[in-house]
């Protein structure tokens, strides 16, 4: 019987099995994917928010705790353990050099990056690279993966984890570690958990899946249908506004417009709807798939002007172009009439101040609402451009209560030998909200814990049968 059974073929899935392995246990990993897509939402990741007291190689300056700490509460709106979350935002500090062992790779933040080459590390050739350099690092480790081998169902026993079914077949472990993500891939559930609008429409059917098409979170139901402790809600998830263009699945980062806080963005009727200057785009950015999904038929506009190009991201595909607003209207299938309505209001409300996108800059409007805080200009330069929005689903909140060990827990009892990571347990720490690189931390520091509690059962267990003996 293997040691140690980990589902999932992810960031935290692969930390945990790594570490597992460390500490002597045997490992078997279970992957979903066919081995061409593994890695789940990970290879669509660019960096770990990291904290340190001074500079650090590709990390400027400091980032100390509470600051971090401060950046999780806002996000989150104070929906979120204080206690996990100082836990993963510590043991940020003491993760690079380990990820490193392991052949993951970083660099500076480059052009497009902004307001981030002082809190977060990024990965050299992205998160397709540091998945790669972890199955190399398990292969090497001796770690068996296999691959197409969704698990249809555990076997759970008084909170005891006994085995996993991977069809027909029966897998016994002394362990478990979950880390098979969130449900976000499984749109009858989001169907469910979103319902019917004010508007009579069926919000989720209308969203994107910027990630990996396997993470259905089966045992997830299966674990919240036998008491196991739950956190956050079904709709709480990292949804983020994408081109409308994007695919189905696994568009990952190039489909998202970052061009949000340099302009305005409007629903179907041509109202804007929420502050587009309210914070840092890499603070808020995670938002505004969230609005855009309250908004009827769940599309929004984003409208900039000339003035504000080459300041952020350039998506892939290439906006709506015009030289005049009503030109634009009409590419963007918009009423003429109430956009330039919308644009004049908007105008005549902006406070010009001293533009400058790489801090809260003091350009802000006046007696409009809802209000822009930061950057505000007129939208006045053409040619002018559009892009058309659409929610993207990133991960899910809603998992599994959990403690600085990583157990599961059912009825508020820790289990023995079943542990958690990952999306799976994401929202203990997020409640709701987001900033950019905590999902890479909280899969890395609690895939290690999982894999360290798991791996801490058997050896004592081993240690006890040797000392019997």
């Amino acid at each position: 019987m293997v040691d140690v059974l980990v589902v999932g073929g992810g960031n935290a899935a692969l930390c945990a099995a790594l570490v597992a392995r460390e500490a002597g246990a045997s490992v078997i990993l279970l992957e979903a994917a066919p081995k061409e897509w593994r890695g789940g939402n990970s290879v669509h990741t660019r960096n770990i928010r990291s904290m340190h007291d001074e500079p650090q190689d590709v990390l400027l300056d400091a980032y100390p705790e509470e600051e971090y700490w401060q950046d999780m509460l806002k996000v989150t709106g104070g929906l979120t353990d204080e206690k996990l979350a100082r836990l993963v935002i510590r043991s940020t500090s003491n993760c690079r050099g380990w990820m490193q062992k392991h052949g993951v790779r970083f660099q500076p933040s480059l052009s497009g990056t902004l307001n981030l080459s002082r809190t977060n590390a990024f990965f050299m050739g992205g998160g397709k690279a540091l998945v790669n350099a972890y199955f190399r690092s398990a292969e090497k480790l001796g770690i068996a993966i296999r691959y197409n081998s969704a698990v249809d169902s555990l076997d759970i026993q008084n909170g005891e984890f006994k085995a996993a079914y991977v069809g027909g077949e029966r897998i016994e472990a002394k362990t478990c570690v979950l880390a098979a993500g969130g449900f976000e891939s499984n749109r009858d559930w989001l169907d469910e958990a979103w319902g019917v609008n004010e508007y009579g429409e069926h919000p989720a059917k209308n969203f994107l899946i910027r990630g990996t098409r396997y993470n259905n979170g089966v045992l997830l139901k299966q674990l919240l249908s036998m008491g196991a402790d739950s956190v956050s809600d079904a709709t709480q998830a990292h949804m983020v506004a994408v081109d409308a263009r994007a695919p189905l699945y696994d568009g990952g980062i190039c489909t998202r417009v970052d061009c949000v806080s340099f302009g305005i963005v409007v629903n179907k009727d041509a109202q804007r709807f929420s502050d587009e200057g309210e914070d840092f785009w890499p603070k808020r950015y995670a938002f505004w798939g969230r609005l855009v999904a309250h908004q009827p038929t769940q599309i929004g506009y984003c409208i900039i002007d000339s003035k504000v190009l080459g300041r952020f991201m350039p998506p892939v595909f290439p906006g709506e172009k015009a030289d005049t607003l009503e030109e634009l209207a009409k590419k963007l299938g918009l009423n003429p009439d109430a956009l330039l309505e919308t644009v004049a209001k908007y105008n005549a409300a902006c406070k010009v101040g001293t533009f400058d996108h790489t801090v809260l800059d003091d350009c802000h409007t006046e007696g409009i609402e809802p209000a822009k805080t930061h950057w505000a200009l007129p939208i006045d330069t053409g040619p002018f451009f559009g892009y058309t929005l659409k929610p993207g689903i990133t991960f899910t909140y809603l998992g599994l209560k959990t403690d600085e060990t990583a157990a599961v827990r059912f009825n508020g009892q820790p289990s023995k030998n079943l542990f958690v990571a990952g999306e799976m347990m994401a929202g203990n720490v997020l409640g709701k909200g987001y900033a950019a690189g905590v999902g890479m931390a909280i899969g890395t520091v609690f895939g290690r814990l999982a894999g360290a509690s798991a791996a801490q059962v058997v050896m004592s267990k081993k240690e006890e049968t040797y000392a019997a003996a």
